[in-house]
């Protein structure tokens, strides 16, 4: 199987496997359709975690209002009442004025942390680094954990336009957003490789050839970009250990400039005569009392 390192910029993304006789439409659809849905959890797992403390999302013509407000507009959140977590809630204040403050008890936020936790490990970038390939079964099955732990914490649901819940049902808004600009639609992605962008009317084979145990790093970009950037002959780190290494040779340089002490002249092993003085037997003469 032929290993792709997927990169989107300088940064590693994950790792997959294919085939030489893949066709550059399907692999590019693959590439984009995991790297999206990774994307989606990650959103998800945010979401939760504000979720597990401020609880569910008050409706758009409450949010950001104080309680003055709210009561002064005669507004209502007729979810709060259906949607209440397992256990009963606890009421903790959202400052940003998002979310109805009825957050889940600590057992049920246990359950939360623990599959947020676990769904990030199973689609964290540090997999590259472990070796481990990545593809679209392990993301769907991080999805399906977290869409049980938010039916097992409200099993009523939540409402329409909580953003967890539009995130479950593709129905998530992100125009305008910060995380939109990180979604690559499959239509437009591109995958290049060497500074090639690898066209989708070929096979992987007419790039890289059919041996099946080659490795290479393609990038990930949107169509209209041009090249992605060459990436830096040393990392940044490296470039840091680098700075600091000779950094310190100077500082050493710096003082062996300033030393101009000339005391180990009178160190024994600095005395032009003393081969002379030991063949005359006069080496270790002391002239005070012993």
């Amino acid at each position: 199987m032929v290993q792709l390192h997927v990169k989107r910029g300088d940064e590693s993304q994950f790792l997959l496997e294919t085939t030489c006789s893949i066709s550059m439409e399907d692999l590019t659809q693959q590439v984009a359709r995991i790297y999206n849905s990774r994307l989606k959890v990650q959103r998800i797992c945010s979401e939760m975690e504000e979720l597990a403390e401020h609880g569910v999302f008050l409706p758009p013509n409450m949010q950001g209002l104080t309680d003055e407000q709210i009561e002064d507009l005669k507004l209502k959140d007729e979810w709060a009442d259906k949607c209440v977590p397992s256990g009963g809630s606890v009421f903790k204040k959202d400052e940003i004025g998002r979310r109805n403050g009825h957050a889940p008890n600590e057992k049920m936020k246990e359950v939360f942390k623990k599959t947020v936790e676990e769904a990030k490990a199973q689609i964290s970038k540090k997999q590259v680094q472990a070796n481990v390939c990545v593809n679209m079964e392990m993301v769907k099955d991080a999805l399906d954990q977290l869409r049980g732990a938010v039916m097992i914490v409200y099993p009523m649901g939540l409402p329409p336009h909580d953003p967890i819940r539009m995130e479950f049902e593709d129905k998530e808004d992100l125009s305008g957003t910060h995380a939109g600009l990180e979604v690559i639609e499959e239509s437009e992605a591109q995958l290049w490789w060497a500074a090639k962008e690898l066209k989708r009317t070929n096979k992987l084979s007419d790039f890289v050839g059919k041996n099946e145990k080659t490795k290479i790093v393609v990038k990930i970009q949107k169509k209209g970009q041009g090249a992605p950037s060459r990436e830096p002959v040393i990392s940044n780190e490296e470039q840091k250990q680098m700075m600091l290494y000779y950094y310190r040779k100077q500082e050493e340089l710096k003082k062996l400039e300033e030393n101009d002490d000339d005391s180990y002249l009178n160190s024994e092993w600095a005395d032009s005569h003393a081969l002379k003085r030991q063949f005359h037997g006069v080496k270790d003469i002391k002239w005070g009392p012993r």
